[in-house]
């Protein structure tokens, strides 16, 4: 393809894309009048549902992770469905299970929660492997298989899995290989003390927000068919695999200091999550292209739980953060 003719299309994208992002503006101020002080956390969601993802919150309680995918359900006209994870959770009790209908004389499928476009699962590693796995497979599949037929799972699908980073008593930890197909793991923390102070007042108040559908799901769809056009040049697909191969190979890239520190490094699904998530940020920056910020300002999002730390790293109490900042300081921007 010609550069002229290149050119052409990313303008013509840019007018698609600033079509669909005033919808989705909207759709923020309309989440923003009911959660307050966490635009970080409401960006995130939107982009693993752009981006078809999911995400994995860590946060103490009360920083309305709830009310934040609810909100957004309520905006979108979504079904929404909240599943508290407890250690006697079973499978049946997230995908459904077979039921007998006496009168008919055969087994009729009752569906679990997990059929709803928008799923809260409530602190997620207070339940035992068996119904983390039986999620973890929906939100992989987008499909459920109870007995001996298959369903599809409605579309959107978006699973925002909540962990208490403080209270570790009685938890099942998300394995590796499960945390893995969460695009982000993100931390959010207390809001600072103007927003609480409204949040206090409106919580206060006899008059609480009413949330309004402002897009409907088509228009999530038709969003989520443009997030793989957004450009994506070659110098940043190469800036995204080297951050993804820095964290395999330090002493390659420089970080030598860092091969003690790390077990193991991103699998090929950060690669992939980052250009997504690059692009569906750009999308949301009301821009038809990436830029190095945007791989920037999501990369510890999808690289923090794809890391894993050696006993030597825990020791001296450094973290995936510090080992991402080390990288993208080491590597150079394009």
């Amino acid at each position: 393809m010609s550069e002229l003719h290149q050119a052409e299309d990313i303008r013509n994208l840019t007018e698609k894309v600033k079509e669909l992002n005033l919808s989705f503006s909207i759709l923020k101020k309309e989440i923003n009048k009911a959660i307050i002080g966490q635009e970080y956390m409401v960006d995130r969601l939107l982009i693993g549902l752009l981006g078809n993802g999911h995400v994995l919150l860590e946060g103490v309680p009360g920083l309305a992770k709830t009310l934040a995918i609810k909100t957004l359900a309520e905006a979108v006209r979504g079904e929404f469905s909240r599943i508290q994870f407890t250690p006697d959770l079973l499978p049946a009790d997230v995908i459904g299970t077979q039921i007998y209908n006496i009168k008919d004389n055969d087994f009729s499928i009752k569906k679990g929660p997990v059929f709803a476009n928008f799923v809260l699962a409530d602190e997620i590693n207070r339940a035992p492997s068996k119904v983390q796995s039986a999620l973890l497979e929906a939100m992989q599949e987008k499909q459920v298989t109870i007995g001996d037929e298959t369903l599809s799972l409605p579309t959107p699908f978006l699973v925002l899995a909540t962990q208490n980073p403080i209270d570790q008593e009685g938890t099942y930890q998300l394995p590796e290989a499960q945390s893995d197909r969460f695009m982000l793991k993100c931390r959010i923390d207390y809001p600072d003390f103007e927003d609480e102070r409204k949040v206090m007042r409106m919580m206060s108040s006899s008059h609480q927000p009413q949330i309004m559908p402002v897009i409907s799901l088509d228009y999530i769809t038709e969003a989520k068919s443009l997030i793989n056009q957004i450009y994506l040049d070659e110098k940043i697909e190469k800036y995204i695999l080297d951050m993804v191969f820095a964290t395999r190979y330090p002493g390659k890239y420089g970080l030598s200091e860092l091969t003690n520190y790390i077990a193991f490094g991103a699998s090929p699904r950060a690669s992939i999550n980052l250009a997504i998530a690059s692009r569906a940020l750009a999308f949301l920056r009301n821009r038809a292209f990436v830029i190095p910020e945007d791989v920037k300002e999501i990369a510890k999002d999808v690289l923090r739980h794809r890391i894993g730390l050696s006993f030597e790293a825990e020791a001296e109490e450094m973290t995936p953060e510090n080992i991402v900042d080390k990288i993208l300081g080491k590597i150079q921007a394009p």
